[in-house]
């Protein structure tokens, strides 16, 4: 055997020609496999107008002033220091933008690994045996012992692309994965947009609170007035149960938005992902906390800008791709599986003159009868493709929806606003004037008393109301994408592959 093996090694030049043709073919198939199947992408028309609806206060046609919202990041449009210390710990805590990190991180392991599938697996292996066999087994009649090493490196399955099966396999897990990290910029929007209007709100119970306190105290004064006066004769009974009424009524409402301040306390806590700091200290509602005049632009101008929308897309190529693989599973699958190495007879021997060992084995695979299965994963493909485009549709419209809502609720809540303001002045000299009249004994006693309902019933108004202010110009900078290409650049954010590569 080792006369052989000297023989073998005697043509070192027929073996390193083998190589270079080996090596040449292996670049000819990388230069030719590649080839896709899959359907040329094409973002589907816009269903939505081309302008924003009337009531919305938009001109049509409008053109945009100053940088729009996706531009503007959250920490310049957001003045209060407390509110962007509560938004910094809600992106750091909440577990809804973990799950939607670690989604994107699944995300990009998988595309890793269908990356991967384009290369070829080499792999470095040893083995080594050694086996006795019997005499009766023998053909020499004797029993004997054989021993056989060898060390390697293999190629392990490595598919042929020539059909692009394994590109849009790729191209597909590339989409997916982009596709999840713009659905986390859409939270991360949301989640600041969350914690914003449920902080106004916070401001807004804490607002109505103190007016709903000084009431109390005022009736509470007014009480101990009218039972002074009951106890001299000078006014009868039926006033002052009147006035202990309104006292508990006030006190009544306090406790209501205790409640509600609790609630929006927890709510709060929740979004933030841990405890409220300690010393935050609320005051009255800012009216100017956030910009009233955000440029929204156009509808195509600003809406393909949304996360959701991008994400939509990126969903729309992976389908696209994952029909080019369903095409080229009609077409022949081409594998290569190869070693070279060393082998021989004795450990001692594995790196001597003429041990060289190769073996490559190349497999072709072609469907004939399946059953339908080929066709039908086809097919599959294609009615996702179409579900994707809905998708996509639907997003837009939708989105649309939100900002034209937005826009009108902003146009009118303002409007809303001025009437509440004004309401409040007229109901407060209202009660003034009826004060007045009545410690004079001009008006009845009743009169007086739907004056001091009705002034707190304004006042509990005008805060809702310019609370709702601020919570429309939230939503609107979130319907818009507000601060998206900020949240795109954050050191948080997951490399981006470049598309296609």
């Amino acid at each position: 055997m080792r006369k052989a093996s000297n023989r073998v090694g005697g043509a070192p030049r027929a073996y390193r020609r083998l190589d270079r043709v080996a090596l040449c073919a292996l670049a000819g198939v990388l230069a030719v496999s590649g080839c896709s199947l899959a359907p040329r992408h094409e973002t589907p028309p816009l269903p939505i107008p081309a302008n924003y609806p009337v009531d919305t206060g938009v001109s049509p046609g409008g053109a945009s002033v100053g940088r729009l919202a996706p531009e503007i990041a959250w920490r310049d449009y957001f003045a209060d220091p407390q509110l962007k210390a509560l938004i910094a710990q809600a992106l750091a805590n909440n577990r809804d933008l973990q799950t939607a990190v670690l989604r994107v991180e699944e995300a990009r392991a998988a595309y890793g690994i269908q990356r991967a599938d384009q290369f070829p697996t080499v792999a470095v292996g040893a083995d080594g045996s050694r086996s006795r066999t019997p005499a009766d087994l023998s053909p020499t009649g004797r029993a004997l012992t054989a021993e056989q090493y060898q060390v390697g490196v293999g190629l392990a399955a490595w598919e042929l692309d020539f059909w692009g099966r394994v590109k849009n396999l790729k191209e597909a897990a590339l989409e997916n994965y982009l596709a999840t990290d713009e659905a986390r910029r859409a939270v991360t929007v949301s989640l600041i947009a969350q914690v914003a209007d449920a902080w106004f709100g916070l401001l807004e119970l804490d607002e109505r609170l103190a007016l709903a306190r000084q009431t109390v105290a005022s009736r509470e004064e007014s009480l101990r007035i009218f039972t002074r006066r009951f106890e001299v004769g000078a006014i009868a009974r039926m006033e002052v149960v009147q006035v202990e009424t309104l006292l508990q009524q006030a006190r009544a409402l306090v406790s209501q938005l205790e409640q509600a301040r609790a609630a929006q306390a927890h709510a709060l806590t929740l979004l933030l992902g841990a405890p409220l700091p300690e010393g935050l200290q609320t005051a009255k509602l800012d009216d100017r906390a956030v910009p009233q005049d955000l440029p929204v632009g156009l509808p195509a101008e600003v809406l393909l800008q949304r996360p959701d929308i991008v994400a939509s897309e990126h969903q729309l190529r992976a389908a696209g791709a994952n029909i080019g693989a369903a095409r080229a599973a009609f077409f022949p699958r081409i594998t290569l599986t190869g070693s070279f190495g060393t082998a021989s007879t004795e450990l001692s021997g594995l790196f001597d003159a003429g041990s060289k060992a190769w073996r490559f084995a190349p497999s072709l695979t072609l469907p004939i009868f399946d059953a339908g299965r080929n066709q039908a994963a086809l097919e599959l493909a294609e009615v996702r493709r179409n579900l994707a485009v809905v998708n996509y549709e639907k997003s837009v419209q939708a989105a649309f929806r939100d900002v034209s809502d937005a826009m009108s609720a902003r146009q009118w809540l303002a409007e809303q606003v001025r009437i509440a303001e004004a309401t409040l002045k007229a109901q407060a000299e209202r009660a003034r004037l009826v004060k007045l009249r009545y410690d004079n004994g001009s008006a009845p006693y009743f009169e007086w008393l739907d004056a001091q309902r009705d002034l707190l019933s304004a006042e509990q108004q005008w805060v809702q109301a310019r609370r709702a202010l601020l919570s429309s110009q939230v939503r609107l900078y979130a319907a818009l994408g507000g601060g998206s290409q900020d949240i795109a650049a954050s050191p948080a954010s997951p490399v981006r592959p470049n598309h296609g590569k």
